[in-house]
């Protein structure tokens, strides 16, 4: 064996031993400040990229969070429209923009429809001052006349008020769901409103075969009592017609009721289901109603969730569909 090699194990406190501390003082001394100006850059460099790294991604939250306290202090207008690659954070912010649209068109429907409700039970009120007014003024007056004036104004503000109630019972979908057979629903409006088919020279036609739905049978009723008084009222003159129809359809039933009438164009019959809308660009009668009959239907129709379509006819007049989910 050389004299060179040192084994350790055997010589303790020799030269060798000594050697072994040299070489590993230098290189403590050569390799640590590098390896510490290493760690230092990497902490920094760790730090910075980290800081950057929580900064882009927190910056999505920021600004759905900036959005979410905009809408809670009424600001429904704003949206996020964030940009950028389609991820978990883009598609919360989408359906975030998504309820802002939905629940300000709701709310300015909302707002909307308490202005036309005010303005129409505003109107009957002012009727019966201006009577009464004028009543005082002129104790000579007639006063059967009066009365009988009196009497339908109040009898139509009862009217709207009902049908305001309904239309907020029916938003809140506070009813009981039961079986229901619409070709019945059908047959029973016809009979009711029969006399008011035959006052106006119109021919009311109904057919069906049997209808299950699900749903409150007094809300269904009114839909269908509605649509049925609406097609009367809203017809030709002289011989119009009236055809009601029920049928079964895979995944649900339908009620078609469908008028003769004036030519309608379709922008103006998408109108016909909003509020206070009376149809005076159709056939001008002497029954307006409140003019909440078809937007209750749209709002029975989506309580049970279903829906409502309304065309014109070729011929002349309206078809209106109503889908439900079969019971």
């Amino acid at each position: 064996m050389s004299g060179h090699r040192c084994p350790i194990a055997r010589v303790r406190g020799s030269k060798c031993q000594g050697s072994f501390r040299w070489i590993r003082h230098g290189l403590l001394r050569v390799f640590a400040p590098r390896a510490a100006a290493v760690l230092a850059f990497l902490l920094v460099f760790g730090l910075v990229g980290g800081w950057v790294l929580a900064g882009r991604m927190l910056a999505p939250l920021t600004r759905i969070t900036g959005a979410t306290r905009l809408a809670s202090a009424g600001a429904l207008s704003h949206r996020i429209r964030l940009p950028g690659r389609k991820d978990e954070f883009r598609e919360l912010a989408d359906a975030f923009d998504s309820m802002l649209a939905r629940l300000e068109e709701h709310v300015a429907e909302q707002r909307r429809f308490a202005a036309d409700a005010s303005h129409e039970l505003r109107t009957p009120l002012a009727i019966s001052k201006a009577l009464l007014d004028v009543a005082r003024a002129d104790p000579d007056h007639d006063s059967g006349e009066v009365i009988e004036r009196l009497h339908a104004v109040n009898a139509r503000a009862i009217d709207l008020t009902e049908a305001l109630l309904l239309l907020s019972r029916a938003e809140r979908r506070t009813f009981t769901r039961e079986n229901v057979d619409l070709s019945l629903l059908a047959e029973e409006a016809a009979e009711t409103l029969l006399p008011l088919a035959e006052k106006r020279g119109v021919t009311l036609e109904t057919r069906g075969d049997i209808t299950p739905a699900a749903g409150s049978h007094a809300l269904l009723l009114q839909l269908t009592t509605n649509l049925v008084q609406n097609a009367i009222v809203h017809n030709l003159p002289d011989r119009g017609r009236v055809w009601v129809r029920t049928g079964v359809r895979p995944g649900g039933v339908v009620l078609t009721v469908e008028n003769s009438g004036e030519k309608i164009s379709p922008e103006l019959a998408a109108t016909f289901t909003e509020p206070f809308r009376r149809g005076t660009e159709r056939v001008h009668t002497d029954h307006g109603g409140v003019g909440l009959g078809l937007a209750i239907v749209r709002t029975i129709a989506h309580a049970h969730d279903g829906t409502l379509a309304l065309a014109p006819r070729p011929a002349g007049g309206l078809r209106v569909t109503v889908e439900l989910p079969g019971a």
